[in-house]
């Protein structure tokens, strides 16, 4: 499996990304996506300090088309065709697209952004859950990379 560089601008992440502020996705840097190997990138985004052994699901998409930059402000629904293409999924708010950290007043977590690169695009219907997507990724996985930003409140 090759690595893809994932990168976001900050370490700690600011408000306007979280449920304090606008609560729009951040960009995210997708370096050394191999197109001869990868045909679209899928994206999960997890609090694992969270309760729960499976954290928090933050976002989840995928059929993204082959970017370096996912852009910032990706629209919250099913099926984004601007301003790139991509299908997303419920997060653990019970909510379709992206929604930003919200932890606890008084705590900081880890908001780790993965971003696979896969072999194909999926046969998965818009709107499916963390683990629909992790099953249906399953033998395509060719690239992989992550990184992490905190945010506390």
């Amino acid at each position: 499996m090759e690595e893809l560089k994932v990168k976001i601008s900050v370490k700690i992440l600011p408000s306007n990304y979280s449920c304090d502020g606008q609560d729009i996705s951040p960009e995210i840097d997708v370096g050394g996506v191999n197109t001869k190997i990868s045909k679209s990138i899928a994206i999960i985004v997890n609090d694992p300090d969270a309760p729960g052994s499976e954290g928090f699901i933050h976002w989840i998409a995928w059929n993204m088309e082959l970017v370096q930059i996912i852009p910032e402000k990706v629209p919250k629904t099913l099926v984004v065709t601007s301003p790139l293409k991509a299908i997303q999924g419920k997060n653990s708010f019970g909510k379709i697209g992206y929604n930003g950290p919200c932890p606890p007043r008084g705590q900081t977590h880890r908001y780790f952004f993965k971003v696979y690169g896969l072999d194909t695009e999926l046969t998965l219907a818009p709107g499916a859950t963390k683990e629909q997507l992790v099953r249906a990724m399953e033998g395509h996985i060719v690239q992989y990379g992550e990184t992490y930003v905190t945010y506390g409140r």
